[in-house]
C-alpha cells in the first residue's frame, strides 16, 4: 500500500469471503439451455462487500480475514483500486467461489454459495488466536469493526462473540451482521450495531414475524441484552427496513428503482448505517443513509457504489416514519 493512503475508520472482518461470478440472462428457465448476455467476476464475502462501498463513498477502510494464494490478485486488485488497507491472512488454495444468475427481465438474483474451507479444530483455534492478535493492534487505528457474513465449516459459533470481546476490551464500537448460531452466540458479545434481516430475527427469535409490529417488538427484545446495542436495524426487502435505537423504531421506505442486482443490497446497507454513525447522523438520517446506500447499490452489479453525491441526492428522497 502507498504511505499516501490514510488510516483506515473501519475495519472490515470476513472470515468467508468469496469470489462473485454474476451472470446475466433474460427469463432464466431452470433445465433447458439459457443463453447468458454479460458475466462479471467480483470479490466478495459480506465484510468485503462492506468495505467496497464504504470506500467508494469516501471513508478509509481496512480489510481482515482469511483468503486463499491462488485467487488472491482479484482481490488485491480491488483492495489496491480502492485504497482499502490489506490486514488479511492468506492460505494455500482458492478463496471458494460463488455463482449468482441475475434474470434482468425478472429482476430476480437466484445464488449459488459454496460453504467455504472445512478447518479443524486446532486450525480454527489457531485462526481465532491471530484475529484477536491483529484486532489488538489495529484497534489502536479505527473506530468500528464489522463482523459480517457466514463461517466457514469448522469454526466455532462462538467466533464472532471473542472477536467482538476484543473489540470491546480495546474501547472500539463493533457491528454485527449474521446469521443462525453465529448471530445468537455474537449478539451476547455487545456489538453497538446489528442488523439481521426479518428471516434471521425470526429464526433467532424461534418465531414468525408477521408484519411491522410483530418485527418492531422483536427487535426490541436484542436491547434486553447486557450490555445492549445502540443501534438495530432489520432489513425486510422490497418492504424497506427498520430501524430502532433504545427510545425510538422507524420504517425507511424503500425506493422505488430499477434493479441491476440484488447481490449485496444488504452489505450496502450496514456500509451505510457505519457511515452514518461516523457523521454522527440521528436515527432518521441514519435511516435515510442506510437505505439510500442500498437503494443505489441496486443498480449496479457487484459490490460498488455510485458517486456519494449521488447516493446523497437518493438519501434525500427517502421517506421515514415512525412505527411506535
Amino acid at each position: 500500500m502507498s504511505a499516501a493512503v490514510p488510516l483506515p475508520r473501519v475495519l472490515t472482518v470476513t472470515l468467508n469471503p468469496a469470489v462473485d461470478h454474476t451472470i446475466e440472462v433474460a427469463n432464466l428457465v431452470p433445465g433447458d439451455v439459457n443463453r447468458a448476455l454479460k458475466m462479471q467476476v467480483d470479490v466478495g464475502g459480506k465484510g468485503i462487500n462492506v468495505a467496497s462501498c464504504l470506500a467508494d463513498f469516501g471513508v478509509s477502510c481496512g480489510v481482515s480475514g482469511l483468503l486463499g494464494s491462488e485467487n488472491a490478485a482479484l482481490f488485491r486488485n480491488l483492495f489496491e483500486r480502492k485504497r482499502i488497507v490489506d490486514h488479511c491472512f492468506y492460505a494455500e488454495g482458492l478463496t471458494r467461489i460463488n455463482t449468482k444468475l441475475v434474470d434482468i427481465e425478472r429482476g430476480e438474483t437466484t445464488d449459488i454459495n459454496m460453504p467455504g474451507p472445512d478447518h479443524t479444530p486446532e486450525r480454527a483455534e489457531a485462526l481465532i488466536e491471530r484475529l484477536q492478535m491483529r484486532l489488538e493492534t489495529l484497534c489502536d487505528q479505527v473506530d468500528w469493526v464489522v463482523f459480517a457474513g457466514s463461517l466457514p465449516p469448522g469454526l466455532p459459533a462462538d467466533t464472532y462473540a471473542r472477536l467482538i470481546g476484543t473489540v470491546r476490551a480495546k474501547g472500539r464500537r463493533a457491528a454485527l451482521d449474521t446469521s443462525g448460531a453465529p448471530l445468537a452466540a455474537a449478539l451476547g458479545a455487545g456489538p453497538a450495531l446489528a442488523k439481521p434481516n426479518r428471516a434471521e430475527l425470526s429464526e433467532y427469535l424461534g418465531r414468525p414475524l408477521p408484519d411491522h409490529v410483530a418485527i418492531v417488538a422483536a427487535a426490541r427484545e436484542l436491547f434486553a441484552a447486557d450490555p445492549a446495542p445502540e443501534l438495530v436495524a432489520i432489513s425486510m426487502g422490497e418492504d424497506g427496513a427498520l430501524l430502532l435505537d433504545r427510545q425510538h423504531a422507524l420504517l425507511a421506505e424503500p425506493l422505488q428503482i430499477e434493479v441491476r442486482s440484488t447481490v449485496g443490497a444488504g452489505d450496502a446497507m450496514v456500509a451505510g448505517l457505519v457511515a452514518a454513525q461516523l457523521e454522527g447522523l440521528g436515527l432518521a438520517a441514519t435511516a435515510r443513509l442506510a437505505t439510500a446506500f442500498s437503494a443505489a447499490k441496486l443498480r449496479l452489479a457487484g459490490p460498488h457504489l455510485p458517486a456519494p453525491e449521488e447516493v446523497r441526492r437518493l438519501a434525500e428522497k427517502v421517506r421515514v416514519r415512525a412505527v411506535d
